[in-house]
């Protein structure tokens, strides 16, 4: 079968929220843009991961893109126009339908996929914007420093398609391009002696990166809706990793992030808490102490009296991190290998929970607790892809290191300044167990910059990185990987490839030149980004 053959101004490869966001602000700008995914859904860690967003405590008042509170503020509009809440949940204006402590709008993944659609929808119907969907990059060809196309391979056993491009942006959620098309770039572990930073180690380990999971959401009912046992069970159950010090993973133990000390969280189905008064900020409480409402995201008590049995829960706990085997650079074989292996310790947990799991009550199991795969979007209940934490990283003009947001380290000066600023944000540097056996790193950080020169390769002239293949070390990835990060990154990305069609400069003399980076900065002000973080933002 021959392979379909298209072109465009700016091809978006991978449809999480970087690529999302940058499919948006090209085509906003007049760009002729090709987007596309692998997975049924766009969204990325939102959606197809179901991963409720990270984010910083002041996400309510600043430290975002305008497009990025659209998004918020349109996932909170759905449920306010179409979902029984109380008059109570209505009218909070900071509505949290989940109440999970880990963020400020816990919300269903299925929600956000149609905000996006929508927020996607005038562009496509325009004819601007042309989705790819369940294909992946499988090669790419190059003239020199400059990518002309992508090859994409469907997963689902249609033909390939091969698109040309002025501009290529990277938003795959492992860097899948980079490889394919030349680029210089480094995974894993750099070594202290490359980037200078005090939590690296003294041996460059490229095998080594943050673990993965594939979440998955259940609530609890009547009856018994126990699954079998999967197929490695017996492994998975008698598990225990070096960094839980004797304990098994499978359990409701893991490694304080902060302390290393091992401790015991809770969980108490349908709790009966207020959900109201859940404060979702991390700068001031993990939230982690009962797992049912760390990631809960629709809280019944927020809705009519019988309108739901019971809360929505989402698994994504250090009890289903994913390293044994790392997936970058690895054969297909083995990239589906560690994927499926992923999706039998998810199933272990839960067959675990269902089954031999300690009760507050003294009993052991809560087999009342089912899979919603309607809510996933899937047959088995699963997330339509893992959650990966790390990508292949370009080589960049600049590359930010823990020196640079470190809060050990940079103190009361704060993080970095970068003239070439094209955004803020702001997370712990917070890194999970990884494939080569190290425990959590979890170093307080400052808000700090997304510097332009992170976007941009140092010798392909043509492709920017658009998600979490930006130049940032395995270390400051712990913080730049998050949802509202992402989105920035992608939506700076997205404006670049657009004003240099628009301008016939290139993304390196656009950084070069502090005339034409200034230029550009006004542009992205005016499209609403923050450059700067005002005084109030704190260090945590």
């Amino acid at each position: 079968m021959s392979a379909a053959e298209l072109s465009c101004d700016v091809l978006v490869v991978g449809g999480g929220l970087g690529g999302v966001a940058a499919a948006l602000a090209a085509a906003d700008r007049g760009a002729c843009v090709v987007l596309t995914e692998e997975h049924p859904w766009l969204g990325g860690q939102l959606t197809s991961q179901a991963v409720p967003p990270d984010e910083h405590p002041w996400v309510e008042r600043f430290g975002t893109t305008a497009r990025y509170r659209a998004l918020r503020d349109g996932i909170r509009e759905v449920y306010r126009r179409r979902y029984p809440l109380t008059d109570a949940a209505r009218r909070r204006p900071d509505l949290n339908p989940g109440a999970g402590w880990v963020s400020k709008l816990c919300h269903e993944p299925r929600v956000a996929v149609g905000v996006i659609e929508e927020l996607l929808a005038p562009h496509r119907s325009s004819g601007r914007l042309k989705i790819l969907r369940r294909v992946r990059p499988v090669a790419a060809t190059t003239d020199g420093d400059r990518v002309t196309s992508v090859t994409l391979a469907s997963v689902v056993g249609a033909g390939d398609t091969v698109v040309a491009a002025a501009y290529v942006l990277d938003a795959t959620e492992t860097g899948e391009v980079l490889p394919l098309a030349g680029v210089e770039y480094v995974t894993g572990f750099e070594s202290q002696g490359e980037t200078g930073e005090p939590s690296a180690p003294a041996e460059a380990q490229p095998d080594n990166v943050q673990a993965l999971s594939v979440c998955f959401v259940v609530e609890h009912v009547d009856g018994d809706h126990t699954i079998d046992p999967p197929e490695r069970y017996g492994f998975w159950r008698d598990y225990a990793p070096d960094a839980w010090q004797g304990a098994r993973l499978v359990s409701w133990q893991a490694p304080n992030p902060r302390t290393l000390e091992l401790e015991s969280r809770g969980f108490t189905p349908n709790p009966g808490d207020d959900p109201l008064l859940v404060d979702a900020d991390q700068s001031r409480s993990a939230g982690d102490g009962d797992l049912w409402v760390f990631r809960r995201i629709l809280a019944r008590d927020l809705f009519a009296p019988g309108a739901y049995d019971s809360d929505l829960c989402l698994v994504n706990w250090p009890t289903i991190d994913y390293f044994l085997q790392p997936v970058l650079d690895v054969d297909r074989e083995t990239e589906e290998a560690a994927y499926a292996d992923a999706r039998q310790l998810s199933l272990s947990m839960l067959h675990w929970m269902q089954t031999e799991a300690p009760r507050a009550d003294g009993g052991t199991g809560f087999p009342g607790l089912r899979l919603r795969p309607d809510v996933m979007g899937t047959d088995d209940g699963l997330a339509q892809a893992p959650y990966h934490r790390e990508s292949r990283r370009i080589r960049a003009l600049t590359t930010i290191t823990e020196n640079d947001v470190s809060y050990a380290v940079r103190g009361s000066r704060g993080a970095t300044r970068y003239d070439d600023s094209v955004g803020v944000g702001m997370y712990r540097i917070d890194l999970h167990p990884s494939t080569g056996g190290d425990t959590y790193i979890d170093v307080a950080s400052t808000p700090f910059e997304i510097p332009l020169g992170a976007l941009i390769p140092r010798r392909v002239a043509n492709l920017l990185a658009a998600g979490k293949d930006i130049g940032t070390t395995h270390i400051t990835n712990g913080c730049y990987r998050l949802h509202p990060v992402e989105w920035n990154v992608g939506e700076a990305a997205g404006h670049l490839a657009a004003h240099c069609l628009a301008t016939g400069r290139s993304p390196h003399a656009v950084h070069a030149a502090p005339e034409l980076l200034e230029d550009f900065q006004r542009e992205l002000v005016s499209a609403g980004f923050e450059l700067r973080w005002p005084a109030e933002a704190h260090p945590y």
